[in-house]
């Protein structure tokens, strides 16, 4: 099955020149740097407009292996809640990106709640967005794509360690990522207030106290499920260091402070 692009020509650039100039844009920098071998990072997935800067950056700074696991949220009340893709490719305007089949069937079998589900994946962004990145940083990548809705404690916690069991046992590296925006539609100031609540956690390697975080101060991070599956599974595997690369909010772009959305682009060591 080839999954076609849900969001070319709105979220990104559906011309290929165009597309590739954008994203190798974000991933400029002023001189060279020596890549991180990351365990794991979260990314935003808004409009590259607004979001693409921050992705970028962290992209640009970390080794891209050839297999990568993505994690994102799914925003649209259709599909099932925790849904995988196990077979086929995802096109771009950079061409295909195939799914890593060996991969995704380890994964199920470790965590069998996953669905195979191309109704929930379908219209989703959240993880479409992450790929003409990943084409650009490592063209021959493979990946598995989860989306996750509305999800507690226990079912998270039980897909981070399934995660890690299966990482742990592959020779070669894996990257886990996880596709998250943060607090969306309040001031400016109210957001970044919230946001840094929820990022302090991150940065602490503390899954079930962000998943608290988010609820308890009614933060609007669409992929919270997704961090904290990734922060289990990165903790599991050994990541002891984190690092905010960058924090910007939509008012940034648009000069709109009243109604903004928040982004954090994360590194786990």
């Amino acid at each position: 099955m080839i999954r076609l692009p849900a969001v070319a020509g709105r979220f990104y650039p559906d011309d290929p020149g165009r597309l590739r100039a954008a994203v190798d844009s974000f991933l400029a920098s002023g001189g060279e740097e020596k890549k991180i071998r990351a365990r794991a990072c979260l990314v935003p997935h808004a409009g590259y407009i607004y979001s693409g800067r921050v992705a970028g950056e962290v992209y640009r700074r970390i080794e891209i292996p050839g297999r990568v696991i993505l994690l994102g949220p799914r925003h649209f009340p259709r599909g099932a809640p925790l849904s995988i893709l196990s077979d086929g490719a995802w096109r771009t305007p950079l061409g295909l990106a195939p799914i890593d089949h060996l991969l995704a069937e380890k994964i199920v079998g470790a965590f069998p709640l996953l669905s195979e589900d191309a109704v929930a994946h379908s219209e989703e962004h959240s993880l479409e967005v992450q790929l003409p990145f990943l084409q650009r940083l490592a063209p021959s990548f493979m990946f598995v794509p989860i989306v996750i809705g509305p999800a507690r404690w226990e079912p998270l916690e039980a897909l981070g360690h399934a995660l890690a069991r299966v990482i742990a046992a592959e020779r070669e590296p894996v990257l886990l990522i996880a596709s998250s925006d943060m607090n969306h539609y309040e001031s400016d100031a109210v957001t970044r207030v919230k946001d840094r609540k929820a990022i302090d956690r991150i940065l602490a390697l503390d899954p079930r106290r962000l998943i608290d975080t988010v609820r308890d101060e009614n933060i609007s991070m669409c992929g919270y499920a997704a961090a904290v599956a990734v922060l289990i599974a990165a903790r599991e595997l050994g990541a002891t260091e984190t690092e905010l690369v960058r924090y910007a909010t939509s008012g940034e772009v648009n000069g709109d402070m009243q109604e903004v959305v928040g982004y954090a682009g994360i590194i786990i060591k």
